[in-house]
């Protein structure tokens, strides 16, 4: 049987933070690991240009930073293969064909993207290109014929538009050139979008909130204890809430089996009174920390060869552009415009 193939990936605008690990990346090397899967994991440098288009520079650094984050996290290119979505001209094309089985009004009405329109406050000056984004993502999922699409649950939406638009390409051309993809979300439903340090927001790069991969102990430490817990646990002996405290989210996030029994009597003990703000975050460090040392050291080490890292790159786009090319043959021979075939 031939094994389903996954699709995932992230644009490259800066280093990769920990709701980035555990919304997807955490998932997509445990899928890698077992075997049973194709995995095209990519880099999304043309989505990031949409609303980044005069900054290519802190595009092309990012790549760098967010390939090494990669291959700190556990994604290895003999199992995986890793690749830039710049480098596949194929999925421009393919994103072309599908624009015109799509209207302007359905793309407004996309959730996720109106909620990235608001937070990047457009106004009446939305990038066209950044419009039009969930069109360039049903390329590059169809064009690996991806059966499963593993994200956060934010990007229901995005999934969804991609299985409208195979459908309306499918019933359009009389074919079934294209597969339906499915959506893998976490398990964790509190990880799925996970809140910045300041608990007002999804932890964002763009907004500040966020702990890195590849954060020293130092930095770790500095953010963990500007956490947002409650601001009415004045004293260590007033009573707190463990409902909107950043701290006892991320316990339960980044928590182990093992934690389990501690952090519920940590808990127990904060909302009786009596615990203060400064142990919970102590331990909170040493779980993250556990976590993200081994990541850490493993990106120290790949940044010492970033010409193995480019190499790998190189190599991994030139095997997806086979694969999308094959696709893209496929998709012009069901529309007619195969001409000299």
């Amino acid at each position: 049987m031939t094994k389903p193939t996954i699709l995932t990936g992230d644009r490259p605008t800066g280093k990769l933070h920990i709701g980035h690990y555990v919304g997807s990346l955490q998932n997509r090397v445990k899928m890698q690991n077992e075997d049973k899967y194709n995995m095209f994991v990519f880099l999304a440098d043309q989505q990031a240009l949409t609303d980044h288009a005069k900054e290519p520079e802190l595009i092309r650094q990012s790549v760098g930073d967010v390939a090494l984050d990669y291959l700190a996290a556990g994604l290895d290119p003999e199992k995986s293969t890793i690749f830039i979505q710049s480098q596949i001209p194929e999925l421009a094309e393919l994103s072309m064909y599908y624009m015109n089985l799509v209207s302007l009004a359905r793309l407004e009405r996309n959730p996720t993207v109106k909620t990235e329109i608001a937070q990047k406050a457009f106004g009446e000056s939305i990038p066209a290109g950044f419009l039009v984004y969930p069109v360039s993502q049903a390329a590059d999922i169809t064009a690996f014929k991806a059966t499963h699409v593993p994200v956060g649950n934010d990007q229901k939406p995005m999934i969804e538009q991609t299985r409208e638009i195979v459908r309306s390409f499918n019933n359009a051309y009389n074919t079934d050139a294209l597969v339906e993809p499915e959506g893998i979300y976490p398990e964790n439903e509190a990880a799925g979008r996970l809140p910045g340090l300041d608990g007002n927001a999804k932890m964002s790069k763009s907004l500040g909130n966020g702990i890195f991969l590849a954060d020293d102990m130092d930095t770790l430490k500095k953010k963990v204890m500007s956490m947002y817990t409650d601001p009415d646990h004045i004293k260590v002996e007033d009573p707190g809430k463990i409902e909107g405290n950043m701290v006892f989210h991320y316990l339960d996030v980044f928590g182990k089996p093992e934690d389990a029994a501690t952090i519920a009597e940590m808990k127990a003990h904060y909302q009786a009174g009596g615990l203060g703000d400064v142990k919970t975050k102590r331990y909170l460090l040493e779980v993250l920390d556990r976590e993200l040392s081994p990541i850490r050291e493993r990106r120290i080490e790949f940044a010492k060869n970033m010409d193995y890292v480019y190499d790998m790159l190189k190599a991994g786009s030139l095997k997806a552009e086979s694969v999308a090319a094959q696709t893209l043959d496929e998709v012009k021979s069901a529309m007619g415009i195969n001409y000299f075939k």
